[in-house]
């Protein structure tokens, strides 16, 4: 079994931050085992540029009492540009050693060497980046996750769960890991 997760992050217009987990047993994210989400009060503010250091507390927080991933994917990019300048996921894998792959839905102008993953018919590619696996081995990941849509399943999953638009599935955990 791999464990694979999947994080996201989301900023309410009351302030702090609400970040979200899921966790599968497969790279391909076809049955989820666990969901975990957790709210920061406060949050470093906005820096162009430097958007880590607003995400990286959360992602730290909601990793957080997990057992340990052996892949991540992030909602965004590992580097922001071919020479390697380092985005979020870079940070995070900098920081915890796990293999870590950026899905953004869109483009960062100096991100031209990003992988284009298009899935369910879409006209406009998912932008695949990766840390600690090869890159297009992290598009194959990408395009092979479950879902019809562009968006996989787990990253729309984990999208409604740091908006608070669902609720951990406490069938998963078996207990809750924050509120939703």
């Amino acid at each position: 079994m791999t464990r694979s997760g999947a994080v996201d992050v989301h900023y309410p217009d009351e302030g702090g931050a609400t970040a979200a987990l899921v966790v599968a047993d497969s790279p391909a994210f076809s049955t989820l085992i666990e969901e975990r989400v957790h709210r920061l009060d406060e949050v470093a503010p906005y820096e162009p540029g430097s958007f880590y250091k607003r995400e990286l507390p959360a992602v730290h927080a909601v990793l957080a009492g997990t057992a340990p991933l052996d892949l991540l994917v992030v909602d965004g990019y590992v580097d922001l540009d071919p020479h390697g300048r380092p985005g979020l996921g870079a940070h995070v894998h900098a920081e915890t050693g796990i293999p870590i792959i950026g899905v953004a839905k869109t483009a960062f102008r100096s991100a031209t060497h990003a992988i284009e993953v298009r899935r369910g018919g879409a006209e406009r590619p998912l932008l695949v980046t990766a840390a600690g696996l090869p890159v297009d081995r992290a598009a194959a990941i990408v395009a092979g996750m479950a879902g019809p849509h562009r968006l996989p399943d787990a990253l729309r999953r984990v999208d409604a769960l740091a908006r608070g638009r669902a609720t951990v599935d406490e069938a998963l955990t078996g207990r809750a890991h924050g509120p939703a």
